[in-house]
């Protein structure tokens, strides 16, 4: 299992595990994979402090990551925030804001107290997220950035890579996976539309050997539906360096995530996510709810692009998250199809053990199925 990307990094097991929690970072880590933290929610002074938090609690290991810069978005040729915010209000319609409120106060969800305000322009854009790669590039631990969407811009790229650090971007098609590795990217990750957040519409199975003869010899990272060491074993088996991960970490023991949110994971199955554009402006693979089928009727407002639909759904997020016990109809809950065999909550450990022994029982098997020589 010790592909040449492994080696680079100086990880045990080609599994990268993508979650917004920081201690199940470190667990992976620790645990021979490789924790990547997605900054995207944090302000520059937060994700200082989560980075010096995971340094702490990581050993030696290395540990990744994850930024946001769409390869198009509303306002991008801007170059000041301050502007490019009050451009993006301008923007908004007061019907989109009108109707994001009024489906949370006909689910029962209570608005924010008196001076509490949601970040209306997170990680989305060059101007927010490039701070956050200026912070990453702080701690000697962080061994890899990846952009989520798009590829990275050249100015970018090479502030990583001189730094001496690896920097991939994730692509949902082959046309995308070249223009990464035209940019200079030193891995690529091929995310199937089974994978939950962003996404595109091509199936797994088909991506993947289609980007990794698309780009070789760049290491490509197989993500998308990934929940099991016969998984694994298939992406390797096409070519693939290892593989990159992110609902099956919802709800291990150390994920952050609300105990109800936990459990509608639980709960959910297979066929119980959607592709919505209604909470960030892009299609994005999460389970649907009251609020992915109201935004989805025709006779409502049509989510706007991004990162104009986060403006409007903010507030949303932050009621949903401050009041989870009463919001989860109409919460924000990105996640791959895998959701319908992520039945338990275990450590972190206990996964990654039961991923790398299900890769072995499936290695096995095909040797067994070779002829005696």
């Amino acid at each position: 299992m010790q592909t040449e990307l492994c080696k680079r990094l100086g990880i045990e097991f080609p599994i990268f595990a993508f979650t917004h929690c920081r201690d199940v970072v470190a667990a992976v880590s620790n645990s021979g994979g490789l924790g990547v933290l997605g900054a995207v929610g944090f302000s520059v002074e937060e994700l200082e402090a989560e980075l010096q938090w995971i340094d702490e609690h990581v050993g030696d290991n290395p540990y990744g990551v994850d930024i946001v810069i769409p390869g198009k978005y509303e306002g991008m040729e801007e170059t000041d925030l301050d502007k490019l915010q009050a451009l993006l209000a301008a923007q908004v319609p007061q019907e989109h804001r009108d109707f994001a409120s009024r489906v949370l106060d006909e689910h029962g969800v209570p608005p924010l107290p008196e001076g509490e305000k949601a970040k209306e322009l997170l990680g989305w854009t060059q101007l927010t997220a490039g701070p956050q790669v200026e912070t990453a590039l702080k701690h000697k631990k962080v061994k890899l950035i990846a952009n989520a969407l798009g590829t990275p811009p050249a100015e970018v790229i090479k502030e990583i890579q001189d730094a001496g650090l690896l920097v991939g971007a994730l692509c949902g098609s082959a046309y995308q996976a070249l223009k990464h590795k035209e940019a200079g990217c030193d891995f690529i990750i091929a995310q199937g539309t089974e994978g939950g957040g962003h996404t595109g519409d091509v199936g797994s199975m088909v991506l993947w050997p289609e980007v990794i003869d698309a780009v070789a010899p760049l290491p490509v990272l197989a993500a998308g539906g990934i929940g099991s060491g016969r998984q694994m074993a298939a992406a390797l088996a096409m070519g693939a360096q290892g593989v990159w991960s992110g609902s099956l970490w919802l709800t291990v023991a150390e994920s952050a995530c609300p105990p109800e949110q936990i459990q509608d994971l639980l709960d959910a199955q297979t066929r119980d996510t959607v592709r919505s554009r209604s909470w960030t402006g892009k299609p994005c693979r999460m389970l649907k709810n009251d609020w992915t089928k109201a935004w989805d009727d025709p006779d409502t407002p049509a989510p706007l692009g991004m990162p104009l639909q986060w403006m409007v759904t903010a507030d949303a997020v932050h009621r949903v998250h401050r009041y989870a016990s009463k919001a989860q109809g109409v919460a924000f809950n990105p996640v791959g199809q895998i959701v319908g065999r992520m039945n338990d909550v275990r450590p972190v450990r206990q996964v990654i053990q039961q991923l790398v022994e299900e890769y072995i029982d499936a290695y096995e098997h095909l040797q067994s199925l070779m002829p005696d020589v």
